[in-house]
């Protein structure tokens, strides 16, 4: 398996995703250890106050997380995720989450992910953390 086959496979399959269909979040960008990914707050994403649900945040956080985390090619499962909001956003907002990995070994990899508003202000971060089985990613048995 070569490094860009995994990220390949993972937007493939991320425009087939029925929750990110839902939040309406586009790909951006994949490769090893790395994501990003955006969505435009909608009407139906705010909470009771009318500012964005974090629901939706995580959302978007989470999306960014899976990719990244998967982009090795062997199945990563969220086991922690710890999110500070720091700023509210609303309806028409665009906003970009993109992580990072820190650090991998062959059981748990850690990840920052970040999300700001499309004028680079940044809403809020996450500190997460994998881990990572044995197994291909499916799809990419295939390939091997």
């Amino acid at each position: 398996m070569t490094g860009k086959e995994a990220p390949t496979l993972l937007k493939e399959i991320a425009t087939k995703e029925p929750f990110a269909h839902l939040m309406n979040i586009k790909v951006l960008e994949i490769k090893a250890g790395y994501a990003r990914v955006r969505a435009k707050i909608e009407e139906e994403m705010l909470n009771i106050h009318r500012i964005t649900h974090g629901g939706a945040l995580f959302g978007l956080v989470d999306e960014a997380f899976e990719l990244a985390s998967n982009s090795h090619g062997t199945v990563a499962v969220a086991l922690n995720m710890n999110i500070t909001f720091f700023a509210s956003t609303g309806t028409g907002d665009v906003l970009m989450a993109e992580a990072r990995e820190i650090f991998r070994s062959n059981r748990t990899a850690t990840y920052q992910i970040d999300v700001t508003k499309d004028d680079g202000q940044i809403i809020a971060t996450c500190q997460a953390l994998v881990y990572r089985k044995k197994d291909i990613l499916p799809g990419l048995e295939k390939k091997l």
